[in-house]
């Protein structure tokens, strides 16, 4: 078992801060396993735990992953409208 309150001295490696950042909290999980050499559960509790004392951190990640939704649905609606507009012409 990993010891977790080492998160909280600024032992948590930058790369998957800054997949936090993104809303990535898979690949944040991913790198935790990767440079800390823990097996799935520990990286998951590592980035949780950090996650949860990092109030501001969550703040802005939940920010960054809205705006990805926002557009993904953008680009998806613009696909229908298009699709939408090529079946019409097509079928005139």
């Amino acid at each position: 078992m990993v010891d977790l309150k080492s998160d909280s001295t600024g032992s948590f490696p930058p790369a998957a801060e800054a997949a936090l950042l993104k809303g990535n909290k898979i690949d944040a999980i991913k790198i935790v396993r990767r440079e800390r050499g823990v097996d799935l559960k520990d990286a998951k509790d590592i980035v949780e735990r950090y996650v949860a004392g990092h109030p501001e951190l969550q703040a802005r990640a939940g920010s960054a992953q809205a705006e990805a939704t926002w557009g993904l649905l953008s680009w998806l609606l613009a696909l229908i409208a298009i699709g939408a507009l090529v079946y019409f012409f097509v079928n005139r």
